[in-house]
Parts: structure tokens; C-alpha cells; sequence
């Protein structure tokens, strides 16, 4: 099943949680919050103190994803503030297995994400242990990017392993979604999608989800008459 994450990166941060109750109200299924330190990623943007005050204004789950080096300190800390899930990177974890078992002790769902030039198997032992996986289509860091095109082989094999073990883990995809490009990257494997300019760019959101969702939904059916 598609579902929509619009990323508050691209949004007004001056009035986020204006924001996340505007973006709920038009339909969006998770709101991702991008967490960045300024270490793992060149850029700054908010903490757990903000998500807290941003959690009241919306029900719908919060998918935080925490571009920050040893997210292990401060698993609680965004727990506390609010997040459903926590997605945390493969590559700035010393012990990523700790952090996991960290994430469910705080009785939060775990996702785990890697970055372009990260080879995809490295989630592979992890994956008993994961709710979610994150593949990073952009380098982490900031909105706006276009799509790698290289990196989406990494969806379809990492659709394969979960199949192949008879998991049920969803996999997420970040960075450079568009209506031009969602359904591809949707038959790769790809089953939640994080949109931020393509949402939060547009004057009529709920339009902009809609046409994303419909990219989708008439790709299948043409498949379907093709065959």
C-alpha cells in the first residue's frame, strides 16, 4: 500500500506545527521530521524540543529521521517528544543493533536507512530486528535534490531479501520524489514515499499528494492492459 511522508524539511519551520496540522487535514499518511546535526550531514535543523511541540498539533504517525552521529544518546529523548518511528543511519552508529533494541525499548518502530554510496546488503542482518528500511535516493543533508537514479537497483534488491525471507518490512524512499518519477521508483519496491518540495512547494497540497498517488495508480493499470 503507497503511503505519503511529506517531509517538513521543505515546509514553513516558523510555524511547523500549523504546518503538520495542515498537512494531515490533506490527506498525508506519516510526517517525516529531519533531524540533522551538522556532523553526520552539513546542515542544521531542529531537535526533540521542537517535535514535541509539533506532536500536538497532528495524530497521524511521526516518521523522524535522525541524520545525526550516535542517535543512540537520544533515542529517549525523541521517544519522550513524540515520534512513532525512528530511523536512525546505518553509517553513524558504532553498534546498530544496540541502537535498534534502544528504539523498541522505548516501545518506538526502528527503521534503519543507508546512503547512496552505502551497498544495500548491510541492512540485511539487520533485518529481523527492523519495522522499516530507508533508502536514501539524494545524499542526505538538504530538500530540493533530484532523484540518483543509480540508487534505485538498491530498492528492488532489497525488496528481493525481504521477500525472500518472508518478512513484512516496509521499505521508504527520500529524496527527488515527483509525480514524474514516483511510479518507477514504486515498481522497484518502494512502498513510502517522503516528498518534500513536490508537497510543500505546491499551493494546493492535498492536490499535489493526490497527483502523486494517481502517478501511481495509473502506471499500475496501464501495466495491467499491457499484459
Amino acid at each position: 500500500m503507497t503511503k505519503l511522508s511529506p517531509s517538513v524539511l521543505s515546509a514553513d519551520l516558523a510555524n511547523l506545527a500549523k504546518e503538520c496540522a495542515s498537512i494531515e487535514s490533506d490527506g498525508a499518511d506519516l510526517i517525516h521530521l529531519d533531524v540533522m546535526d551538522g556532523n553526520f550531514v552539513p546542515n542544521i535543523t531542529f531537535g526533540a524540543p521542537v517535535i514535541k511541540w509539533a506532536r500536538h498539533a497532528a495524530k497521524i504517525p511521526f516518521d523522524v529521521h535522525l541524520m545525526i552521529e550516535e542517535p543512540i544518546r537520544y533515542i529517549e529523548d525523541f521517544a519522550a517528544a513524540g515520534a512513532d518511528i525512528i530511523t536512525v543511519h546505518y553509517e553513524a552508529c558504532r553498534d546498530i543493533e544496540a541502537t535498534i533494541d534502544k528504539i523498541h525499548e522505548c516501545g518506538k518502530k526502528a527503521g534503519v536507512s543507508v546512503k547512496p554510496c552505502t551497498p544495500v546488503d548491510k541492512l540485511y542482518p539487520l533485518l529481523d530486528k527492523m519495522d522499516m528500511a530507508l533508502v536514501m535516493t539524494v545524499e542526505p543533508g538538504f530538500g530540493g535534490q533530484g532523484l540518483i537514479p543509480e540508487t534505485l537497483p538498491k530498492i528492488k534488491a532489497l525488496k528481493n531479501e525481504i521477500t525472500r525471507r518472508g518478512l513484512k518490512i516496509p521499505i521508504e524512499v527520500d529524496g527527488g520524489i515527483k509525480a514524474d518519477n514516483i511510479a518507477n521508483v514504486a515498481e522497484y519496491g518502494a512502498e513510502i514515499f517522503v516528498a518534500g518540495s513536490s508537497v510543500f512547494g505546491e499551493q494546493n497540497r492535498a492536490k499535489a499528494m493526490s497527483k502523486l498517488r494517481m502517478a501511481i495508480i495509473n502506471s499500475k493499470k496501464q501495466r495491467k492492459s499491457i499484459r
